[in-house]
C-alpha cells in the first residue's frame, strides 16, 4: 500500500512539473508574439518645417498640395489619392512616372478645397508651409499634416539641400529609404554622365547665367538666378559655374532686373526660359542695342530652354533639367 501511495505521489509531481513546463513555454511564445507585434507597429518620426511628428503606422492615403511632393511620391513608387492643381502639374512637371488618372483634384495649390480633401479620408496631408499657414489648423483637423519649406531662409541652406532632405524624410515616412537611395544615386550618375559629355564637347568656358524672362505690362522682366537656387545647384553639379552675382539674399533664389544688368556677364553662356508667345528677346528686345550688342548674343552663346522647364521640382525634375541644359549647350556641336 505504501508503495502504491509513493507511486501515486511521484506521478502527481511529474504531471504538475509537465504542466508547469508547458505554461512556461506558452509564456515564452506569447512574449515573442508580443515582441513581433510591437516590431510590426513601430512608430515613425519625421521632421518637417515645424519640428518632429510621429506616426504610429505607415500612411496609405496621401493628399499632396504642392507639385514637388507629388513628384517625390511618384519617385518612391507611391500614388497619392489627391493632389492640388493636377492640370498645372501636367503642364509643368515632366517626369517619367505618370500620375494615375484616379488621383482626385483638390483645388488650387494656393486655395485647396478642404471639403474635397476631407472626402478622400487621407492618412496624411503634405504641403509647403509658406502657402498654407492660414489654414494649417483646418488641415490638421482633417489629417496629420506635414509642411515643408522649399525656400530656406538665409543661413539655413540652399534649395537643393532642402529638396534632398525632404525627399529622404518622405522616404522614411513611407518605408522607402532604399528606393530613395537608388533615385539619388541615379541622379548623381546622370550628373557625372552629363558633365563628361560637356567636357568631351571641348567647351572650355563653363561660366553661365540662367534667366527666366517674361513681359509685364509690355515691359521686359528678367529673372537672374542666384547661387541658392536649386536650378543653379543642378547646373553646378554638371560642372558649370554661375557667373551671376549680386548683393543681398533672395529667398526664392532670383533677382528681377533689366537687360542692362546683363552687360556685366557678357563672357558667360546665357540660358533663358521663356514662353513662345511671350519671348521678350525676340519681341521687345529685338533690335535693341542693349541686347543685340551683348557679347554672348553676338557670339551665339544664348540658349533657349523649353517654356515648361521646371526649376522647382524634386530629384526626377533635377535629372530632366540637367539633360535639358546639356542638350541646349551641345545643340550646335
Amino acid at each position: 500500500m505504501k508503495k502504491l501511495m509513493l507511486l501515486f505521489s511521484l506521478s502527481l509531481v511529474i504531471i504538475l512539473a509537465a504542466c508547469g513546463d508547458s505554461g512556461s513555454e506558452s509564456g515564452e511564445d506569447n512574449t515573442e508574439g508580443s515582441e513581433n507585434q510591437e516590431s510590426d507597429t513601430q512608430s515613425i518620426t519625421v521632421k518637417d518645417a515645424y519640428g518632429e511628428q510621429t506616426f504610429e503606422e505607415t500612411p496609405e492615403r496621401v493628399v499632396v498640395l504642392e507639385w514637388v511632393y507629388g513628384e517625390d511620391l511618384l519617385a518612391l513608387d507611391i500614388q497619392p489619392v489627391g493632389m492640388a492643381d493636377i492640370e498645372g502639374y501636367h503642364s509643368w512637371v515632366n517626369i517619367e512616372p505618370e500620375l494615375s488618372e484616379e488621383v482626385k483634384d483638390v483645388g488650387t495649390r494656393q486655395e485647396p478645397n478642404l471639403e474635397a480633401i476631407a472626402e478622400l479620408n487621407p492618412d496624411v496631408i503634405i504641403t509647403a508651409g509658406y502657402r498654407h499657414e492660414a489654414i494649417m489648423d483646418s488641415l490638421k483637423e482633417i489629417a496629420p499634416t506635414l509642411a515643408f519649406n522649399p525656400y530656406p531662409a538665409e543661413g539655413e541652406g540652399d534649395q537643393y539641400e532642402e529638396m534632398t532632405t525632404t525627399f529622404n524624410e518622405l522616404a522614411k515616412l513611407f518605408g522607402k529609404e532604399e528606393k530613395a537611395e537608388q533615385v539619388l544615386s541615379g541622379l548623381d550618375e546622370t550628373y557625372a554622365e552629363v558633365e563628361q559629355e560637356i567636357s568631351d564637347a571641348s567647351i572650355e568656358n563653363n561660366s553661365f547665367v540662367l534667366s527666366q524672362a517674361y513681359s509685364s505690362e509690355n515691359t521686359p522682366v528678367i529673372r537672374l538666378f542666384k547661387d541658392n537656387a536649386m536650378a543653379v545647384q543642378i547646373m553646378e553639379n554638371i560642372g558649370l559655374e554661375n557667373a551671376y552675382e549680386s548683393d543681398g539674399f533672395q529667398v526664392y533664389g532670383f533677382d528681377e532686373t533689366s537687360v542692362e544688368t546683363l552687360q556685366n556677364f557678357q563672357d558667360a553662356h546665357f540660358f533663358y526660359i521663356v514662353q513662345e508667345e511671350d519671348n521678350i528677346f525676340s519681341n521687345q528686345l529685338a533690335g535693341n542695342p542693349a541686347w543685340e550688342n551683348l557679347g554672348f548674343v553676338e557670339e551665339g552663346r544664348t540658349y533657349q530652354l523649353p517654356g515648361d522647364t521646371w526649376t522647382f521640382g524634386g530629384p526626377l525634375s533635377a535629372e530632366v533639367f540637367a539633360e535639358q541644359i546639356k542638350q541646349a549647350l551641345l545643340q550646335e556641336k
